[in-house]
């Protein structure tokens, strides 16, 4: 399968060619001035690595071959072979290993201390340096718990399944790892390993969940997920999640070359409509390109349902209790639901297991499926990223006949302009999980926070890009400018809080499209907050080239209600315009509650700066609130402004006194002044603002460093 992190593109500039070449031409004809030219050239190469089993006719692995045994042809074209790697699997039986029962006694005597518990838990599969094949000899087997559709009695088999398989049934080359799915991301519980002991007690801590005090109780869960795949960030079907989440494992397992088996833990999957056919296809599609073959294990077990259905559910009533249909019918919906399992073991290679009690046959399956395999290596010679599909067939050059297994091709790269909506959606998605995040596009993200009331804050968030990192597009004569944005906000456990998604298509003016490209494109959002520690990541992405830019920071919102030893104050919010909230170019997006938002005043907005530089010909707006907690009417205020350079005092305002504005449920008051920086130099400062309380005698502080540009 292409391998992204093999493929290399080579981009050579040729200058002192190009020069030679102008010097020439303008030997042979002086008439003609000189031009200046540079030559590029560009060659794209894309790796495809396929894992082939090769038996002869009694089942047993050939040895020795090399590349000049092989022939590979890709869409009926001849393909050379680059490398060629055999994986020698030497079955072995490891030493038993017997597990309790959770919560089984093992001994009369008092139990000793349990040793600490060792964190295990990582966002991802740890990969290879580039060419490497990190598990030489060693077959790879992942166990996959879909928790989302798990009850009860089909965990507890689910778990003996993989217990009985782990404790008896593991080969000496076999490294298991164990990932999970509990409706807001894929979590890697553990990576491949063959130390058992610690694989089990992964598997009962992800199946029933971890008793760190003893109390006989599953502790509550405090492990956050990853970004993206959350409910919070899409109103999608639980299906389409379910199958989106395998997609992301399999994302997980590609940089891996050698070949893999998936055991899919389920209680069924049943598609709810055409619309998830894409996403079924897709997650499919992503098995084949990551070399992983799927063995859905259906873990009811063996299923001997009522006609009417059992004691679990209320009577159907009406007619098609006597005419059939209601038995039919829920024999018919049971079978779809095995339909999809057995469509994702199909169609990438694997097998399902149905109507067994016994599930480790399924992770037996999976593991008599891998035997002895050669890796193959070869750089495709179709580079067009149309999606399309590239039909792959492997034989022996010498025609010797022989049992061979291998991968019937794959799915090329799409380049974005070729991309469907649901391509793009994914792609933002998958870009948002990512933990070495795509900067294409610079931007910059500014979080404030504002008190509401004794417990809520209003949370302001302004997304700033440079209108010159955008590609503009004529449609029907006009210039536009498309942008698509997804973020999330989670708190300090790794949960979401909020989600940010909209799709900005912003007409622009002769004029207004000129002004782009010296002047930002803005996203103004807001939510409440509860006081915490949270993260936010912002994903932009230019959807006429596809690129995309990444934001994450980490902020706090403060509880000011505690606050007794200073004056509690908000944010403070440095800008440099207010304009009408109608203002397209720069209020792209309204779904902001208005309402509540302390920047809206008067039917303005005032603009945070976000970067924090500053012209020296134009004002600096300075917008805060105080709180007076406890107060029934306002206390008089005095605030100004300081600019340190050096930590020397380089400028103060004249103090502004306040005297009245308190609202009512905040006890907030709003503090708001202009600042002109046209006697500063240019250069970097501190700027610090100050507000003191004349009745209670006390003073807050906020600082943040600026740049006054000329």
């Amino acid at each position: 399968m292409p391998d992204r992190r093999l493929a290399r593109r080579i981009v050579v500039s040729s200058l002192a060619g190009a020069g030679a070449l102008v010097a020439s031409l303008s030997a042979q004809q002086p008439q003609t001035p000189p031009v200046q030219s540079s030559a590029t050239f560009r060659a794209t190469t894309r790796l495809v690595v396929q894992t082939v089993s090769v038996k002869d006719k009694d089942g047993r692995p050939i040895e020795g071959l090399t590349a000049k045994d092989f022939v590979v042809t890709e869409a009926g074209e001849p393909q050379m072979i680059s490398f060629v790697e055999f994986e020698r699997l030497q079955n072995a039986p490891a030493t038993t290993v017997t597990v309790p029962a959770p919560g089984a006694s093992t001994a009369s005597s008092p139990a000793a201390p349990a040793p600490a518990a060792v964190a295990i838990t990582q966002s991802q599969i740890a990969a290879p340096p580039p060419g490497d094949i990190k598990y030489r000899d060693r077959r790879l087997l992942v166990l996959y718990f879909d928790l989302t559709s798990l009850p009860p009695p089909d965990r507890l088999r689910a778990y003996n399944g993989a217990r009985k398989f782990i404790g008896e049934q593991m080969q000496a080359p076999d490294l298991v790892a164990v990932m999970g799915f509990d409706g807001g991301a894929v979590r890697v519980k553990q990576d491949f390993t063959d130390d058992r002991p610690r694989l089990i007690e992964v598997v009962q801590n992800l199946v029933f969940g971890e008793d760190k005090d003893g109390d006989g109780l599953p502790d509550p869960e405090t492990e956050g997920t990853a970004f993206g795949q959350d409910d919070a960030e899409f109103n999608i079907l639980n299906t389409d999640r379910q199958l989106a989440a395998l997609q992301t494992a399999m994302s997980m397992l590609r940089p891996l070359p050698e070949q893999k088996s998936l055991v899919y833990f389920a209680s069924g999957l049943q598609l709810n409509g055409t619309d998830n056919q894409a996403q079924l296809r897709a997650t499919i599609n992503a098995a084949i390109r990551s070399n992983v073959a799927m063995y859905p294990v259906d873990a009811r077990g063996l299923v001997a349902s009522a006609p009417l259905g059992d004691a679990t559910r209320q009577s159907p009533g009406g007619v098609n209790m006597f005419s059939g249909r209601a038995a039919e019918g829920l024999v018919t919906r049971f079978q779809r639901s095995q339909d999809t399992l057995y469509a994702l073991g199909k169609d990438t290679g694997g097998k399902a297991l149905f109507d067994y009690n016994d599930l480790s046959l399924g992770i037996v399956q999976a593991q008599q499926a891998i035997t002895s395999y050669y890796i193959i290596g070869y750089y495709s010679t179709h580079l067009a990223k149309d999606g399309k599909f590239r039909q792959v067939v492997v034989t022996l050059a010498s025609g010797e006949k022989a049992d061979i297994a291998f991968r019937r091709g794959y799915y090329a790269d799409k380049e974005f302009a070729k991309f469907n909506a649901a391509d793009k959606e994914r792609q933002l998605e998958e870009a948002l999980m990512l933990d070495n995040p795509i900067t294409e596009i610079t931007l910059a993200v500014e979080v404030n926070y504002f008190q509401l009331n004794r417990a809520e804050y209003f949370v302001p968030v302004s997304v700033k890009i440079p209108g010159s990192e955008l590609a503009l597009a004529r449609r029907r004569g006009a210039a536009r400018t498309v942008i698509d944005l997804i973020g999330q906000v989670k708190d300090e456990f790794g949960f979401t809080q909020q989600s940010m998604r909209d799709n900005l298509d912003i007409k622009l003016s002769e004029e207004t499209a000129e002004k782009l490209a010296k002047s930002p494109v803005r996203f103004e959002s807001g939510f409440t907050l509860l006081p915490g520690k949270f993260t936010v990541k912002v994903l932009v992405r230019d959807a006429e080239t596809g690129r995309i830019g990444t934001f994450q920071a980490n902020f706090e919102v403060p509880n000011l209600e505690k606050e007794d030893k200073r004056v509690p104050l908000s944010s403070v919010v440095l800008g440099y315009q207010r304009v009408a909230l109608g203002d397209a170019l720069y209020n792209a997006q309204k779904n902001a509650p208005e309402a509540v938002n302390p920047l809206v005043y008067e039917g303005q907005k005032l603009l945070p700066s976000v970067t924090r530089v500053f012209s020296k010909g134009r004002e600096m707006l300075v917008f805060l609130q105080a709180y007076e907690h406890g107060a029934t009417t306002t206390e008089p205020l005095v605030a100004f402004v300081t600019f340190y350079r050096d930590d020397v005092k380089v400028f103060e305002t004249t103090p502004l006194a306040v005297t009245d504005g308190m609202t009512g449920r905040s006890k907030a008051v709003p503090l708001r002044f202009s600042v002109p920086l046209d006697t500063l130099p240019t250069g970097r400062y501190d700027c610090q603002v100050t507000v003191l309380n004349t009745t209670t005698q006390k003073a807050g502080f906020w600082r943040a460093p600026i740049v006054v540009a000329p």
